[in-house]
């Protein structure tokens, strides 16, 4: 079947639109099955196309205007850049969340902030066994499993492990303090501890790379397969510490003035030359996407694999901030990491499928994380868990009409709430303070606060974040963990000194 054709079969298929309204999801909590509805064969036959492979990259920390095809001008990133010029950039898709888990537990589930289950960034909040993954939709498609990097929704002894989660090998780290580290002396390979050597006392083994090693061992070894692969990479970079190898630093030292920026934590390492380094985190991170590339065609099976790239929320700021002002990070936008405004969730989306999406378009498509359950499930030709997303199928087959759209997107708890309906963007700041309203197609900045002037608006808000948030359930975690735990050497043996 060539690819136009299977665009076509959007015209006459229902797109996913699985959405949860407050009263429907209290039910389906309690149900013990949830399914979609939908007839997803009629859009992906198998006898008509074989299942897609899907790569979904996702940088830790990475801000809107970190990348150059996002506007960044002190440092280039030609390989994302590629994969933008050979596919389709999105202006307007955010993260599940402002922070790590909560916004990896949106990605996973497919439900928004106000519904899905992990919502805190303890580092050991765990999905429960009745909760469902991407990857466990997947897997039972038929898809072989892969998962590198951070994972931060369940421990090795919790149902949240990622090998209770539907991956069949998982590389990393599964507490968030473990995955700081850039030179550990160990990360987990499944449910069993991989040793680095060399990182004992010295800084031989840059983690980053091992598991970008492990990734394309992965994907070719699926490929030889000749089994459709669903390789998830949640990079820890440029998440701080700052630390790269040399060979990514030198190619900006003595480009940028000459900065330090020391890591509060205690053994945690900082830079005297911190603008240099955290361009060489980004470069590396980069190179790893274009070696990921090359390798698919290698194998002659770039045209039957979608490459999704992003970020799993705004750039840090406090002691790091400097970082984020010199590269503006966040490009035009307010807020950082943490914060419920755009440069907090707002974050760089690309997608590329050769033959599939056209190249080189940018789309102004309003969407978010929980999107990606029910659009993988699509591809998969499966019936994915009830959801709050919508496939994004359509804009990406360049069926912009039959592309269903969002009521409103959701964040936050009972106090810091975030409403993005249409071109209107309402944050609620504390529970002190009242909603901000600002109107993001004249100011994407949110400088101008409009809610004073939209009484009616604000009462709409008010509203959808009402039928959107849903009291968490109870939370499983453990401790929080001491560093020793991860990391070895000097900086170890200095703080057991000092206490």
């Amino acid at each position: 079947m060539n690819s136009n054709n299977l665009k076509d079969r959007l015209e006459d298929s229902p797109t996913n639109d699985n959405k949860i309204s407050r009263r429907r999801f209290l039910k389906l909590t309690t149900a013990s099955t949830m399914t979609a509805g939908l007839t997803y064969s009629r859009l992906l036959s198998a006898a008509d196309r074989k299942h897609p492979n899907i790569i979904f990259i996702m940088a830790d920390d990475l801000g809107y205007g970190h990348l150059s095809c996002y506007g960044q001008e002190k440092f280039q990133t030609p390989n994302i850049d590629r994969l933008a010029a050979e596919g389709m950039k999105f202006t307007q898709y955010y993260a599940g969340y402002t922070v790590c888990a909560p916004s990896r537990s949106v990605l996973m589930t497919g439900l928004h902030h106000g519904h899905t289950p992990v919502r805190s960034n303890s580092g050991s909040s765990s999905l429960l066994d009745s909760e469902t993954t991407v990857a466990q939709v997947l897997k039972k498609a038929g898809y072989i499993t892969g998962g590198f990097g951070k994972w931060g929704l369940g421990l090795e002894n919790m149902p949240g492990a990622p090998s209770k989660k539907g991956f069949d090998e998982f590389y990393g780290f599964y507490h968030q303090v473990h995955a700081h580290f850039y030179y550990p002396y160990w990360i987990w390979h499944n449910d069993e501890k991989l040793m680095l050597n060399g990182n004992d006392h010295k800084f031989d083994q840059y983690v980053d790379d091992v598991l970008h090693e492990k990734t394309l061992d992965f994907i070719q070894a699926s490929a030889k397969k000749r089994q459709p692969f669903f390789c998830y990479i949640p990079s820890i970079i440029p998440h701080v510490e700052l630390a790269v190898p040399e060979d990514s630093v030198k190619p900006y030292q003595g480009k940028f003035p000459k900065t330090t920026i020391n890591d509060p934590r205690p053994g945690y390492i900082g830079s005297d030359d911190a603008y240099a380094v955290y361009a060489g985190m980004i470069s590396r991170l980069d190179r790893n996407v274009g070696q990921i590339m090359s390798l698919l065609k290698q194998l002659n099976i770039d045209k039957n694999t979608i490459v999704f790239f992003t970020s799993d929320n705004g750039p840090q700021s406090g002691p790091w901030q400097p970082l984020r002002d010199f590269f503006k990070g966040t490009g035009p936008l307010k807020g950082s990491k943490g914060s419920l405004y755009e440069g907090g969730i707002r974050v760089p989306f690309i997608a590329r499928w050769p033959g599939m999406i056209v190249p080189g378009l940018t789309n102004e498509h309003i969407g978010g994380f929980q999107d990606m359950m029910p659009t993988m499930a699509q591809l998969a030709r499966e019936k994915p868990p009830q959801n709050d997303g919508i496939s994004i199928l359509p804009t990406l087959f360049g069926k912009q009409r039959r592309q269903k759209k969002h009521k409103y997107l959701y964040w936050g708890g009972a106090a810091t709430r975030a409403v993005r309906m249409g071109k209107w963007k309402a944050v609620k700041p504390d529970k002190k303070n009242n909603w901000e309203l600002y109107d993001l197609s004249r100011d994407i900045g949110e400088t101008n606060n409009l809610a004073s002037a939209n009484p009616e608006i604000i009462t709409r808000i008010e509203q959808y974040a009402y039928e959107a948030f849903i009291p968490n359930r109870k939370q499983i975690g453990g401790k929080w963990p001491h560093i020793s735990e991860y990391v070895r050497g000097d900086r170890v043996d200095k703080l057991k000194k000092d206490n």
